[in-house]
């Protein structure tokens, strides 16, 4: 198996950290060092990392002044609690970038908003609602398929009761 760690730059990683663990429902730990944090799932797979600008002279994490933060970058996250994650997406922000919608390429619900260093996060359930199952209408059967009609002896079709 392959992972990937996606490294954004930010202004306060401890800041950013608890704002990281809140919006996907994680319980509020501090960050490994004030200049680096991973967001792990619960089976230790990282999810996010979260870097101090201008820590540790990296080319491209030196200063949010050389271009805007999240420039061609989209933080996308599927969740399998789509609407606890949308209760606390709204307590974060004041306002959601892209309100509740269902994306018409993937068929599942998503929503967006920006974090507090300007990066732009979707939010997207793991999977597609289920259409609900319709109950067949007794009444509107046939009465064999509701498994009344018996036949005679003659092989006429005979009404039970």
């Amino acid at each position: 198996m392959k992972r990937t760690w996606t490294i954004i730059g930010v202004s306060d990683v401890p800041g950013s950290f608890k704002w990281y663990q809140s919006l996907l429902g994680q319980p509020e730990t501090p960050p490994g060092h004030d200049d680096f944090g991973q967001i792990l799932d619960t089976d230790g797979t990282v999810l996010l990392c979260l870097h101090q600008w201008g820590a540790h002279e990296l080319p491209s994490l030196m200063s949010p002044d050389e271009a805007l933060p999240g420039n061609g970058l989209l933080l996308f996250f599927r969740v399998d609690d789509f609407n606890m994650a949308l209760k606390r997406a709204r307590a974060l922000v004041t306002r959601l970038e892209e309100e509740p919608h269902v994306n018409p390429n993937t068929q599942t619900r998503e929503f967006s908003l920006r974090d507090p260093d300007g990066y732009y996060v979707t939010i997207s359930a793991l999977s597609a609602p289920r259409p609900e199952r319709r109950r067949p209408n007794k009444r509107l059967q046939p009465a064999k398929a509701r498994g009344r009609i018996n036949r005679s002896r003659e092989g006429r079709p005979r009404l039970r009761g």
